[in-house]
């Protein structure tokens, strides 16, 4: 017993030595960052075609050791916005080896429809769709956080991942989801509740949109005025 109480002594003022020699060691001064060599080191956020979507220049020279030649000016204009006016600059591009896709192919390196989250920030707001019908809602935060399922469930072999895509679909509509088409691949009664049931966990009707959107509602038909 005394034996196992002097070891544990020792190693307790070891354990302490330790803690004090580092604390006595200077600070190692961290080089400033060279944005000459590096690129910028603020992230780009595009915004364009969807929302909150960042590109680490740090990340890909500093870190990973590319020059700013491996993107300039083949893949991308050194010029800032210039990805996002253009009309290919898609998810749909990317999978065909365009912009990102040159190297996040699987190979060099993740494949663009994998590991979303990496350059994609999950949407706070709810996505709000008024064509077929006006109004009808969708949480990420509901089918990823709390149900778990990742960006690659839906996208891109459900919902193509462009901000209004789905409305100018002529099959967005509940006949399509009945045929396991969009929501109706999991809302087929076994594996999410049917698409023809609860209707309005995501159907809120025009007064519903009205509150979502901050709008005064429309009075009710024969209501006082």
């Amino acid at each position: 017993m005394k034996k196992i109480v002097a070891i544990g002594f020792v190693g307790a003022i070891l354990f302490s030595y330790l803690l004090i020699s580092a604390a006595d060691q200077p600070a190692v001064e961290q080089e400033p960052y060279d944005e000459d060599a590096y690129g910028p080191e603020a992230l780009i956020v595009w915004n364009e075609p969807v929302k909150g979507v960042f590109f680490s220049h740090q990340l890909h020279t500093m870190e990973m050791g590319l020059d700013c030649e491996s993107c300039h000016d083949d893949l991308f204009e050194m010029e800032a916005g210039a990805a996002e006016g253009q009309d290919d600059f898609t998810m749909a591009a990317m999978g065909d080896g365009m912009y990102c896709g040159a190297c996040h192919d699987g190979s060099m390196a993740f494949d663009v429809n994998s590991q979303c989250a990496s350059c994609h920030q999950q949407p706070e707001d709810a996505i709000v769709w008024t064509k077929p019908v006006k109004a009808v809602i969708f949480e990420h935060k509901t089918h990823s956080e709390d149900m778990g399922l990742d960006c690659e469930s839906c996208h891109d072999d459900l919902f193509t991942m462009q901000a209004g895509a789905a409305e100018q679909a002529d099959d967005f509509v509940m006949a399509s989801l009945y045929d396991g088409l969009y929501c109706g691949a999991c809302h087929d009664g076994s594996t999410a509740f049917a698409s023809d049931t609860r209707c309005t966990t995501c159907h809120i009707g025009v007064r519903g949109y009205a509150r979502l959107m901050g709008e005064a509602e429309t009075p009710a038909h024969g209501a006082e005025h």
